[in-house]
């Protein structure tokens, strides 16, 4: 079987599987320069040599998802499908080499996004969108902790499990759920309003990280998110956002996206070397 060859772009933050514990959904581009969903990938459970980075190349067998209608949608040929790691995108001359492949098709208007969405024939649910303005980025508190219900049932499928499966997995511990949603607020190129949800797992690490250097205040951690995210980013970065539809929302909600990754690099040449945000 010819692998398929994709530039990760997007890793969305681990959410919790009855049937795998853990899974993590992942797009990018294929070298035509097409958007691809890879789904589903236990990541966390894959070995040191197979766990991708953002703009890693990597090569794997994947099939259509026939359970999932959107084009873009694709699957690995079996859970356990090898990944092969066989290059990197670095961010020299400002992120020449992403820019090349990332920002060849651009959106700026989200009814015209939107509208192709839920066109059949055309049903877009992966894109590159670029806000004229960014008017906030803002937080809302959720339930902290995994749902019961889904926990206990990998717990009980755990428990099942015969002695040697069972040492394996007591190894793997599930991710922390995020505490908050984290939401951009934006115009595009008609003025019109939005507000999406980001689901990046570097953002989700960004809280972590931030809330670990406050000693455990949220509010501190919390300020210091939306410096990176909102403050420094206005001032300092070329702010697009790799925006995709989920599976159980992409026809009914109105505005089927959320941020499912950022794509910054530095707002021109000549912009002072600072931080980026992860």
């Amino acid at each position: 079987m010819v692998k398929t060859k994709v530039l990760i772009t997007v890793k969305t933050y681990p959410s919790l599987s009855v049937k795998y514990d853990e899974l993590v959904c992942t797009a990018g581009f294929t070298e035509q320069g097409n958007w691809i969903r890879i789904y589903p990938i236990p990541f966390r459970k894959k070995s040191y040599e197979q766990r991708y980075k953002k703009y890693d190349w990597i090569e794997i067998d994947l099939v259509k998802n026939q359970e999932d209608k959107r084009p873009e949608s694709y699957r690995p040929a079996s859970i356990n499908a090898e990944i092969k790691r066989i290059g990197h995108l670095d961010t020299s001359n400002n992120w020449k080499e992403r820019k090349q492949i990332c920002l060849k098709k651009v959106y700026t208007n989200m009814k015209q996004l939107i509208g192709e969405a839920k066109n059949p024939s055309i049903c877009t649910s992966l894109a590159v969108f670029k806000p004229r303005q960014i008017i906030d980025f803002t937080f809302e508190p959720v339930e902290p902790e995994w749902d019961k219900e889904k926990l206990n049932q990998i717990l009980a499928k755990r428990s099942q499990l015969d002695m040697f499966e069972a040492e394996d997995i007591q190894e793997f511990n599930l991710v922390n759920k995020l505490p908050y949603k984290f939401y951009y607020h934006f115009k595009d190129e008609n003025g019109k309003k939005s507000k999406l949800m980001v689901e990046d797992w570097e953002l989700g690490m960004l809280y972590w990280n931030c809330l670990e250097k406050s000693k455990g205040d949220k509010e501190k951690a919390l300020e210091k998110v939306k410096q990176k995210c909102f403050e420094e980013f206005v001032e300092t970065k070329d702010l697009y956002f790799f925006l995709g539809t989920t599976k159980a929302y992409h026809w009914k909600a109105r505005n089927p996206f959320i941020i499912v990754g950022l794509f910054y690099p530095k707002l021109n040449e000549e912009a002072s070397d600072r931080p980026t945000l992860f």
